[in-house]
Protein backbone atom coordinates (compact mmCIF):
# COMPACT_ATOMS: atom_id res chain seq x y z
CA UNK A 1 0.00 0.00 0.00
CA UNK A 2 1.36 3.61 -0.48
CA UNK A 3 1.99 5.41 2.45
CA UNK A 4 -0.23 8.52 3.19
CA UNK A 5 2.72 11.13 2.05
CA UNK A 6 2.95 9.01 -1.64
CA UNK A 7 -0.26 10.01 -2.41
CA UNK A 8 -2.04 13.46 -3.96
CA UNK A 9 -3.62 15.50 -1.60
CA UNK A 10 -7.14 15.68 -3.15
CA UNK A 11 -9.15 12.59 -2.63
CA UNK A 12 -10.31 12.58 -6.21
CA UNK A 13 -6.68 12.57 -7.29
CA UNK A 14 -5.95 9.26 -4.96
CA UNK A 15 -9.03 7.28 -6.21
CA UNK A 16 -7.98 8.13 -10.27
CA UNK A 17 -4.39 7.21 -9.32
CA UNK A 18 -5.39 4.17 -7.59
CA UNK A 19 -8.15 3.00 -9.93
CA UNK A 20 -7.62 5.37 -12.94
CA UNK A 21 -6.41 3.07 -16.37
CA UNK A 22 -8.89 1.64 -18.20
CA UNK A 23 -7.41 -1.91 -17.61
CA UNK A 24 -8.09 -1.67 -13.54
CA UNK A 25 -11.52 0.01 -13.79
CA UNK A 26 -12.32 -2.94 -16.17
CA UNK A 27 -10.63 -5.62 -13.45
CA UNK A 28 -12.36 -4.65 -10.71
CA UNK A 29 -15.82 -4.87 -13.01
CA UNK A 30 -14.75 -8.66 -13.72
CA UNK A 31 -13.98 -9.34 -10.04
CA UNK A 32 -17.07 -7.48 -8.63
CA UNK A 33 -19.13 -10.52 -10.38
CA UNK A 34 -16.82 -13.59 -8.57
CA UNK A 35 -12.72 -14.56 -8.00
CA UNK A 36 -11.48 -14.94 -11.81
CA UNK A 37 -7.85 -16.84 -12.73
CA UNK A 38 -5.42 -14.58 -15.20
CA UNK A 39 -6.14 -16.74 -18.55
CA UNK A 40 -9.85 -15.77 -17.80
CA UNK A 41 -9.06 -12.55 -17.28
CA UNK A 42 -7.08 -11.81 -19.93
CA UNK A 43 -9.26 -13.69 -22.24
CA UNK A 44 -12.02 -11.11 -21.22
CA UNK A 45 -10.41 -8.06 -21.56
CA UNK A 46 -10.25 -7.42 -24.88
CA UNK A 47 -6.46 -6.09 -25.77
CA UNK A 48 -4.86 -6.32 -22.71
CA UNK A 49 -1.29 -7.82 -23.16
CA UNK A 50 -0.10 -10.73 -20.49
CA UNK A 51 3.00 -8.07 -19.39
CA UNK A 52 0.13 -5.07 -18.71
CA UNK A 53 -2.38 -7.49 -17.04
CA UNK A 54 0.37 -8.79 -14.80
CA UNK A 55 2.10 -5.52 -13.88
CA UNK A 56 -1.91 -3.99 -13.30
CA UNK A 57 -3.00 -6.93 -10.88
CA UNK A 58 0.42 -6.70 -9.09
CA UNK A 59 -0.09 -2.64 -8.59
CA UNK A 60 -3.83 -3.77 -7.43
CA UNK A 61 -2.59 -6.34 -4.88
CA UNK A 62 0.22 -3.76 -3.58
CA UNK A 63 -2.47 -1.30 -3.53
CA UNK A 64 -4.49 -3.76 -1.36
CA UNK A 65 -7.37 -3.18 -3.90
CA UNK A 66 -7.04 -6.82 -4.79
CA UNK A 67 -5.82 -10.67 -3.43
CA UNK A 68 -4.01 -13.17 -5.01
CA UNK A 69 -4.65 -16.67 -3.76
CA UNK A 70 -2.17 -19.60 -4.96
CA UNK A 71 -3.75 -22.75 -4.54
CA UNK A 72 -1.74 -25.97 -3.82
CA UNK A 73 -2.47 -28.01 -6.52
CA UNK A 74 -0.55 -29.43 -9.79
CA UNK A 75 -0.22 -27.28 -11.69
CA UNK A 76 -0.58 -24.42 -9.34
CA UNK A 77 -4.27 -22.38 -9.40
CA UNK A 78 -4.51 -18.50 -8.71
CA UNK A 79 -7.39 -16.60 -8.59
CA UNK A 80 -7.49 -13.28 -7.92
CA UNK A 81 -10.69 -11.59 -6.08
CA UNK A 82 -11.57 -7.75 -4.40
CA UNK A 83 -10.20 -7.35 -0.53
CA UNK A 84 -12.69 -5.09 1.21
CA UNK A 85 -11.22 -2.68 0.35
CA UNK A 86 -11.89 -3.33 -3.52
CA UNK A 87 -15.18 -4.24 -2.69
CA UNK A 88 -15.61 -0.75 -1.18
CA UNK A 89 -15.40 0.31 -4.63
CA UNK A 90 -18.49 -1.06 -5.58
CA UNK A 91 -20.63 1.85 -5.37
CA UNK A 92 -18.14 3.91 -7.73
CA UNK A 93 -18.00 1.38 -10.61
CA UNK A 94 -22.17 1.60 -9.99
CA UNK A 95 -22.45 5.12 -10.75
CA UNK A 96 -20.15 4.83 -13.31
CA UNK A 97 -22.23 2.05 -15.14
CA UNK A 98 -25.52 4.25 -14.24
CA UNK A 99 -23.56 7.42 -15.88
CA UNK A 100 -22.65 5.15 -19.22
CA UNK A 101 -25.97 3.70 -19.36
CA UNK A 102 -27.80 7.09 -19.07
CA UNK A 103 -25.41 8.93 -21.43
CA UNK A 104 -25.65 6.54 -24.03
CA UNK A 105 -29.74 6.90 -24.04
CA UNK A 106 -28.75 10.56 -24.36
CA UNK A 107 -29.57 11.95 -21.22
Amino acid sequence: MKTKSELPECPVATTVQLIGNKWKLLIIRNLLVRPWRFNELQKSLDGISQKVLTDNLRSMETDGIITRTVYAEVPPRVEYALSPLGESMRPILNSMQAWGEAYKRGQ
